[in-house]
């Protein structure tokens, strides 16, 4: 016991423990380390992200192909429109309908049918 102890009376305390020495000590077991944590869930995230781009940029791809060929077939109907409305004008036309209203058997007014039978065609 120390001197100052002894004159005051007290008795001498057994002295301190020290706490026992981890068996490990980079692992901290039990514990959880946010540090890793957190990169594993921004590496997961950032994943996550890079598929859920996938499939907008396969459509975008899919369709811009997809513009080509409709753009091709557009320009082939609208030139068959417009050699239609070609024909169509045409076949409006006043000599076409007189000739096609012959082949049918129709007479001008005014005109009188006749009707040939036995003539081999």
């Amino acid at each position: 016991m120390s001197v100052r102890a002894q004159a005051n009376g007290r008795t001498a305390r057994p002295p301190r423990r020290r706490p026992a020495a981890r068996r490990n000590p980079d692992a901290n077991s039990g514990r959880i380390q946010w540090d890793r944590l957190g990169r594993i869930a921004f590496v997961a995230l950032f994943f996550i992200l890079v598929f859920s781009y996938f499939s907008p940029l396969y459509d975008l791809a899919k369709t811009y192909r997809q513009a080509g060929s409709t753009k091709a077939e557009l320009h082939r109907v609208q030139a068959e429109n417009t050699q239609l409305e070609r024909r169509v004008k045409h076949v409006r036309g006043e000599s076409v309908l007189r000739r096609e209203a012959r082949r049918q058997g129709l007479i001008v007014p005014g005109e009188q049918a006749y009707v040939v039978n036995g003539i081999k065609r």
